[in-house]
């Protein structure tokens, strides 16, 4: 007898296909807890009406989830601990360190209440018609002696701005623009996402340019990665073949990450799990230095450059320059309260933990610097959406067209 062929009807590699299929079923119902199947058979769901059943559904997941890291959380501190702190990458001061209430209250004292950490924030909002789009980006900066100021910009985009052309030629200009665009109702066609990630980017170096070139404190407080994405990227923004946004964010970088060097940069939601993980093991007021960004920001670096001219080579410089520059650290700030990542220089480490510790400690349920809340609030508070709505309907009732361009959600009751 000789080996088996593969039916006509099966092709040779459904063997592995359907391996896999099963491998991919078997994760799913490691992951959740019950089969595909169940997922998928709606008569398994349960009534929404039943909101008994629906709690204590819920309220046995999450105890179990929270059982569940409790009892790995010294096993994190033992085997884990060791390993990343003694890891080639590690910071040279890389640990973990426990904080003690007389050190936060000088702190407060000294540094914090007297104006001496200052934090900035800023908010982005957007206005899309057919006619034009209004991009508004506003910054703040606050100390807790007071707001030390707002900033706005706001970005008109039209997709053809008369000049004295033919009206036929202007429209057929238009058409033209307008060929690729999405209506003005979907949030994502491709125009689009640039728009929205190119605006990011302006507020990100807004942010991280106000600290530099309008606050006069000692310590400078942002909010998420002092190095973001959208920055070292240049947010997509190639103009006469270079990427001037990135050009200008590696001056800025290197004047108040690398010359300035008093800084903390503390994060809203780290996606790295890892990091969480390490950090989840932190009891109330310890603090972590972890690692460097280096390695992320090398593979940022390793592309979206080809359109700029030796733009890659000075980028990748600056990154071997900065990434070793940026320590990664992890706090906690109260028992109720998530740990929380932050960013300093490695020269200040241990103070920047100290400050952004000691402002957390502040708010003992979000354990989150309250000196950076305090910035968004001056920010929704000045720039905010309904301010913002009200200043665009106002323009197009002077306009002559109070309703023609606005969409269904706005004008619904």
């Amino acid at each position: 007898m000789g080996d088996e062929q593969p039916s006509r009807d099966q092709p040779p590699d459904a063997a592995p296909v359907a391996d896999l299929l099963a491998m991919e079923r078997n994760e799913f119902q490691t992951a959740f807890g019950e089969p595909v199947e169940q997922t998928l058979n709606l008569d398994t769901w349960l009534p929404g009406e039943d909101l008994a059943a629906m709690y204590q559904h819920l309220e046995r997941e999450v105890a179990g989830a929270v059982q569940q890291e409790g009892r790995i959380r010294e096993r994190i501190r033992s085997e884990l601990f060791p390993r990343v702190f003694t890891h080639p990458q590690a910071p040279d001061q890389a640990g973990c360190y426990h904080v003690d209430v007389a050190m936060l209250e000088r702190i407060h004292r000294g540094l914090l209440f007297n104006g001496g950490v200052e934090a900035c924030d800023g908010s982005s909002l957007a206005h899309d018609t057919l006619p034009i789009t209004i991009a508004q980006i506003g910054v703040s900066l606050v100390s807790y002696q007071g707001n030390q100021g707002t900033w706005v910009h706001r970005l008109f985009r039209r997709d053809l701005r008369v000049g004295g052309f033919d009206p036929i030629d202007e429209a057929l200009e238009l058409l033209n623009r307008r060929r690729g665009r999405d209506s003005t109702d979907a949030a994502s066609s491709t125009r689009d996402k640039l728009t929205e990630f190119t605006q990011r980017g302006i507020m990100a170096y807004a942010e991280r340019g106000i600290l530099l070139h309008k606050s006069s404190a000692l310590w400078r407080m942002g909010h998420g990665h002092p190095v973001p994405y959208e920055l070292l990227t240049g947010s997509g923004l190639v103009i006469d073949g270079d990427m001037p946004l990135l050009r200008a964010s590696m001056k800025m970088w290197r004047e108040l990450l690398l010359d300035h060097q008093r800084w903390v940069f503390v994060s809203s939601a780290p996606a790295d799990r890892v990091l969480l993980t390490l950090g989840d093991a932190l009891y109330p007021l310890e603090f972590a230095l972890v690692g460097t960004p280096l390695q992320s920001m090398r593979d940022i670096a390793a592309g979206h450059f080809s359109q700029a001219r030796g733009l890659k080579r000075d980028v990748q410089q600056f990154v071997e320059e900065l990434g070793p520059e940026i320590v990664i650290g992890l706090y906690r700030a109260s028992a109720q309260a998530p740990v929380r990542l932050f960013y300093a220089h490695q020269k200040f480490a241990h103070q920047a933990a100290l400050i952004a510790l000691a402002d957390s400690v502040l708010q003992e349920h979000r354990g989150f610097p309250l000196l950076i809340d305090l910035a968004d609030s001056v920010c929704r508070a000045t720039f905010g959406s309904e301010t913002f709505k009200t200043l665009v309907q106002e323009a197009y009732v002077e306009a002559g067209a109070p309703f023609r361009y606005l969409g269904e959600r706005e004008t619904r009751r």
